[in-house]
C-alpha cells in the first residue's frame, strides 16, 4: 500500500481547513433582509421568528417624516436585541437595543426605509445559541413636512450653520472647542455634527429642541444622557460632554 508524501498530506489538510473555515466567515457577514408589509387598514405588523449564532435579520419598513414608530421585542434570550437604522444607513444605528432595551418609541426624522436589525451579542453568538422572538412594529400618525428653513446652506456644505461648541472628550481632559455644523429640519428638529480634534465625527439628534440620541454603532458603548440648563443643552455620551446652545438648533 502506498501512502502520500508528508508534503502532499499537509497540503490536503490545509485545503480541507480552508473549506471548513469559509462558510463560517461568510455567515458572519450575511444579513438576511425581509420587507415588512402592513395589512390593509392596519398600522402594525408582528413577526415571530428565531435566529441562531451569528445570524442577523433586517426587517425593512417604509415610513414618513413626522410619523411615530413603536418597536418592541419579546425574547427569552437575554443576549438578543434590535437596532434601528435610519433611511440610507447601513451601519450606524439611531437606536441601539443593547444599551437602551428592547423597546423604542419616537418621531421619525426622515422619510424612507427604516431597518429594524435583530441580532445576538457576540458572546452568545459564539456559543451558537438560538433565540426565539416576537417583534412588533407600529407606524402611526400623519407625516409632516419639514418647516421651511429661512437659513441658507453654508456654501460648499450641507449645513445651515457652522461654528464651534464647548466639548470634553474624556476623563481628565480639559474642555476645549469642537467644530460643528447643524442641519435644521424645523420645529427644533435636526442634527448637529461635531468634529473632534482627531477628525472623527459625532452626530447628535434633536427633537423639539432637545437632544434625543446620537449616531451609535454596535461597537459604541457610550451611555447617552441630556439635560437643559436655561438655553443650553448639556449632552453626555460616555465620557464625552458637549454644550450646545438652543440657537444652534433653532437658529437666530
Amino acid at each position: 500500500m502506498r501512502y502520500p508524501s508528508s508534503g502532499r498530506h499537509h497540503a490536503l489538510l490545509v485545503v480541507g481547513l480552508l473549506f471548513l473555515a469559509l462558510p463560517q466567515a461568510f455567515a458572519r457577514d450575511e444579513i438576511r433582509t425581509e420587507r415588512v408589509h402592513f395589512k390593509k387598514g392596519s398600522n402594525s405588523a408582528v413577526v415571530e421568528s428565531s435566529i441562531k449564532g451569528d445570524e442577523t435579520v433586517d426587517y425593512v419598513l417604509g415610513a414618513r417624516q413626522g410619523q411615530s414608530m413603536n418597536v418592541s421585542m419579546a425574547t427569552k434570550n437575554t443576549a438578543t436585541y434590535f437596532n434601528i437604522l435610519a433611511p440610507g444607513e447601513n451601519e450606524v444605528a439611531m437606536f441601539n437595543g443593547s444599551t437602551s432595551g428592547n423597546q423604542y418609541e419616537g418621531t421619525l426624522p426622515a422619510s424612507g426605509d427604516y431597518k429594524v436589525r435583530v441580532y445576538m451579542m457576540r458572546s452568545a453568538a459564539r456559543r451558537n445559541e438560538v433565540a426565539h422572538y416576537r417583534l412588533e412594529m407600529i407606524i402611526d400618525g400623519k407625516p409632516t413636512a419639514a418647516a421651511p428653513s429661512h437659513d441658507a446652506k453654508v456654501p460648499g456644505t450641507d449645513f445651515h450653520a457652522t461654528g464651534s461648541v464647548p466639548c470634553k472628550l474624556g476623563k481628565g481632559q480639559p474642555t476645549t472647542n469642537c467644530d460643528m455644523g447643524v442641519q435644521r429640519e424645523g420645529n427644533g428638529r435636526g442634527m448637529v455634527t461635531v468634529t473632534k480634534p482627531d477628525g472623527r465625527k459625532r452626530v447628535i439628534y434633536f427633537e423639539n429642541g432637545r437632544a434625543t440620541g446620537y449616531d451609535q454603532s454596535q461597537s459604541d458603548r457610550g451611555v447617552f444622557s441630556a439635560s437643559k440648563e436655561s438655553d443650553l443643552n448639556i449632552v453626555h455620551i460616555g465620557d464625552e460632554r458637549y454644550e450646545i446652545p438652543d440657537a444652534v438648533i433653532f437658529g437666530g
